[in-house]
């Protein structure tokens, strides 16, 4: 309480604050992305003799059964506010790790897969991106371009720590480790410093907002709210749901997703074939996540000044770009060109596909329409394993599953260039 306190007499903006713990939120929903999750299935496999189309399935499938339930979690969240909701998402995230750590069976497994992706790649992705823009409108690029700090962290720490808890101490204390983690770290975080919108503490998106009219706010209620709309224009689901954009745009959403996902899952394989040791693999993923992360940063500043769909559009085609080059990977320097690229294109994905749900459709039911998008999200990663496995099976090896995936991207390209931003008639 003592942080709200002093907002009110500090020209440094609270937002900030929710800035750094949406960030922290993004990055606690490690133990439920595919990269470190992945980290586990040989041990899953070696330990209880399950083959890999096995694993693979459990995991499409239950990401698919998280999948069609995050559109409830949107509207939880427009309904108890992000704090409550990442207090609860927080908790049950720290449950699943446990849970993850008593797996004996496949039964078992798709339930601790299911509450992986539902509580951690779903709604810990879900929550922070629907808080900032709370708290930002004119800034909301950057705001976002630091909180996704969080995410490349995540996708940069847990890989190589998962993999040093494993063999330090097994698979089955990893995951416990990683639930007291959530617990002593994240829930507390949250506890302290979130707030849901910067009107719980008398302020404005932006601090658009005088230390003089904070002292009159309480008067001037109706001229306050007033303001407040001039932001921005707030669309209801349904009205959303009535213009091209929104289904263009929940398209573009599910592309990287399912792109992403399935390379992800399958790259020490992928590399394999082509030669390239695993060693490899680990360090693209870190490339990725250093190349990824300024990026981002300048992608938030850029996206402040140009239309979003046009930077989402060229993203696509970037995607083109290094999945073709995926398939000539034969040598290390080849491999490394490939993860920078790829790190490129993921790092302006994150923000634009973060940034224009509430550019397009304000903020006031943000919480449900960016329910909606994270749901498309996650059935796209669910369906993203099971065609290269399936392809390896058929044609023994990647290179055909490879080419066929490009027509995501150029429908993606198209969808996204005809989809500049809708106009409300009032």
């Amino acid at each position: 309480m003592q942080l709200f306190s002093k907002q009110q007499n500090s020209s440094f903006f609270y937002g900030w604050y929710i800035v750094m713990a949406a960030a922290i939120g993004v990055f606690f929903s490690g133990p439920g992305q595919t990269y470190a999750v992945s980290v586990f299935i040989d041990y899953y496999i070696q330990d209880f003799g399950w083959g890999r189309s096995l694993v693979s399935g459990i995991y499409s499938s239950a990401t698919l059964a998280a999948g069609l339930l995050l559109f409830v979690v949107g509207r939880l969240v427009d309904k108890h506010g992000q704090r409550r909701m990442m207090l609860m998402m927080g908790g049950l995230l720290a449950v699943a790790c446990f849970w993850n750590s008593f797996v004996i069976g496949p039964v078992m497994l798709f339930i601790g897969f299911f509450m992986l992706r539902l509580f951690g790649q779903g709604s810990m992705t879900l929550i922070p991106n629907t808080l900032v823009p709370q708290w930002f409108v004119v800034k909301r690029g950057r705001a976002l371009s630091f909180m996704a700090i969080g995410g490349f962290l995540s996708s940069a720490s847990f890989p190589p720590l998962n993999t040093w808890l494993i063999t330090t101490f097994g698979w089955e204390s990893a995951w416990r480790i990683l639930g007291l983690a959530l617990i002593v770290i994240f829930l507390p975080v949250v506890f302290f410093i979130v707030k849901n919108k910067p009107e719980d503490i008398g302020l404005l998106p932006d601090n658009a907002i005088s230390k003089k009219r904070l002292a009159q706010r309480r008067e001037e209620k109706m001229e306050e709210e007033e303001q407040e709309e001039g932001f921005e224009t707030n669309w209801t689901v349904k009205e959303a749901m009535r213009t091209r954009a929104f289904w263009f745009i929940l398209f573009c959403v599910s592309i990287p997703a399912l792109v992403n996902t399935g390379l992800t899952f399958h790259l020490f394989s992928i590399l394999g074939e082509q030669g390239v040791p695993g060693s490899t693999a680990a360090i693209i993923l870190s490339i990725m996540a250093i190349v990824g992360f300024p990026v981002t940063m300048a992608s938030g500043f850029i996206l402040e000044r140009v239309n979003v769909h046009i930077v989402l559009g060229l993203s696509f085609i970037g995607q083109m770009v290094f999945i073709l080059l995926l398939t000539q990977v034969h040598t290390y320097l080849l491999a490394i060109v490939f993860a920078v690229l790829w790190g490129m294109i993921g790092g302006i994905e994150r923000i634009t596909l973060n940034i224009i749900w509430p550019n397009y459709f304000g903020r006031e039911h943000l919480g449900s329409i960016k329910g909606i998008a994270t749901t498309t999200m996650v059935i796209g990663s669910a369906f993203g394993p099971l065609p290269f496995g399936i392809a390896f099976d058929v044609f023994g090896g990647y290179t055909e599953i490879l080419l066929i995936i490009l027509i995501f991207p150029i429908l993606g390209t198209i969808a996204a260039f005809m989809s500049p931003p809708p106009s409300k008639q009032v």
